[in-house]
């Protein structure tokens, strides 16, 4: 087995830089003890935080049987609900590691505009390479000429081999289909598609997404190994539609959340975890190359409460 991150790559460390849940606890406690009202705001908190209303009343209801007493301390309230919150996402923390037997290991990258696809396959090409593996980019983005030129610069500061349209508005799929014949004739490693942003209920748009994948399969039955959908942590509860749409299209096979480093409240990895129990692989922190990073359950649960 493979992974997209090297030792050196892999690291605890911050995850969430404004912890929303974190605020609310110490301004819950500020001028008050605990009690039964308190209780209902700290839910509150944990559903303003994008948890989910389901999750947030489980952990409450949990936490009043067993941790309820006057003059427990914010210390202690933070450490029980990092440990439920834990438990939810312990399930999904899983390493992108494709079976070494597959090559080229096939890769597509879906999701909407602006989620961030483009700048997660550049991190991932400059991973791949800086582990001396041979990585091959398709931009079947035909349709923004923007989204090509913002490829080719990654694939530059990667130096990586890059297959793009030949004319205006080529059909994404012939891309494809071109560019893992290459893959395969250069003997490549990993063969990375970036794929159009598209809105989930744009039926046409979606059905080019499985046209990708059955083409792809026209060469390589196995292909592709991956489907990872880019989410973006700022969209909130609008993540479990794109989610649930994406996934019946094309089956997504783990999860890529970007834009944590910002507005992003972080709790709808929790509410994405427990309703669908998808792989999340990896987060991404920032614009930096090394600010993708490999998804940690339990330093990200506690980053969303201390």
């Amino acid at each position: 087995m493979f992974s997209f991150f090297s030792k050196a790559q892999k690291k605890d460390g911050e995850v969430v830089k404004t912890s929303k849940i974190s605020q609310a606890i110490s301004q819950i406690f500020s001028h008050k003890k605990l009690a039964s009202e308190i209780i209902d705001e700290l839910e509150e908190s944990l559903i303003i935080a994008d948890i989910g209303t389901e999750v947030a009343m489980r952990i409450i209801e949990e936490f009043r049987t067993k941790k309820f007493h006057k003059e427990i301390t914010p210390t202690e309230v933070k450490e029980f609900l990092a440990i439920e919150l834990e438990k939810i996402l312990q399930p999904c923390q899983k390493a992108l590691e494709i079976n070494s037997i597959a090559k080229p290991k096939v890769i597509i990258f879906n999701g909407v505009n602006g989620a961030g696809k483009t700048t997660t396959i550049g991190k991932i090409a400059f991973n791949l390479k800086n582990q001396n593996k041979k990585v091959i980019i398709a931009a079947c983005d035909t349709f923004r000429a923007a989204a090509s030129e913002q490829l080719q610069v990654w694939a530059q500061r990667s130096d990586c081999e890059i297959v793009a349209a030949t004319k205006d508005g080529e059909d994404p799929a012939a891309v494809a289909f071109r560019a893992l014949n290459i893959a395969k004739e250069n003997n490549a490693d990993f063969l990375l598609i970036d794929t159009a942003g598209r809105l989930q209920n744009k039926q046409n748009l979606m059905d080019e997404l499985k046209k990708i994948n059955t083409v792809l399969k026209k060469i390589e039955p196995a292909a592709p190994h991956e489907n990872l959908l880019i989410l973006d942590a700022t969209i909130g509860q609008n993540a479990k539609q794109q989610l649930e749409v994406f996934n019946q299209i094309v089956g997504i096979t783990g999860l890529v959340i970007t834009k944590l480093d910002g507005s992003a409240k972080g709790g709808i990895l929790v509410a994405l975890a427990d309703q669908f129990k998808k792989p999340i692989y990896a987060v991404g922190m920032g614009e930096k190359i090394e600010d993708l990073q490999e998804f940690e359950a339990k330093s990200f649960a506690r980053s969303l409460v201390e």
